[in-house]
């Protein structure tokens, strides 16, 4: 008789779970399909939201998760002194929020401790359309 019991609580248990979670505005993406551009720390980077957790209220979106980007910086060293790729592959995080197809972004960047600089993170802003 108890295992009977146990096995109805967890039943009305998983059913109330699941159908809250329909109902939920909040979900996991892995990935969104929207394609931003941007600057930041005085280059630019083109991403694409990856791996997110967003809250949808149509026709508004607001995500904050890992953005897989390209950054586009040139650096500037002394003369002869060897220079990184132009366009380097990057993660950064940050906050997306779209409107009908417009996507505004507001990432963060991590530049790595260099003999000359201290590391750091560096705010940027981008802007971008959702497919």
């Amino acid at each position: 008789m108890k295992r009977r019991n146990i096995v109805m609580l967890s039943t009305c248990l998983s059913l109330a779970l699941f159908s809250s979670a329909l109902k939920a505005q909040t979900k996991v993406a892995l990935f969104d399909g929207t394609i931003v551009a941007g600057y930041v720390d005085h280059g630019g980077y083109v991403n694409c939201i990856g791996p997110s957790v967003k809250y949808l209220k149509k026709p508004f979106s607001i995500s904050a998760g890992l953005l897989p980007s390209l950054r586009i910086k040139e650096d500037k060293v002394a003369a002869g002194a060897t220079k990184n790729s132009l366009i380097t592959p990057s993660l950064g995080l940050g906050l997306t929020a779209v409107f009908n197809h417009i996507a505004l972004q507001l990432p963060l960047y991590y530049n790595t401790k260099t003999s000359t600089k201290n590391g750091e993170w560096n705010v940027g802003v981008g802007l971008g359309y959702k497919l």
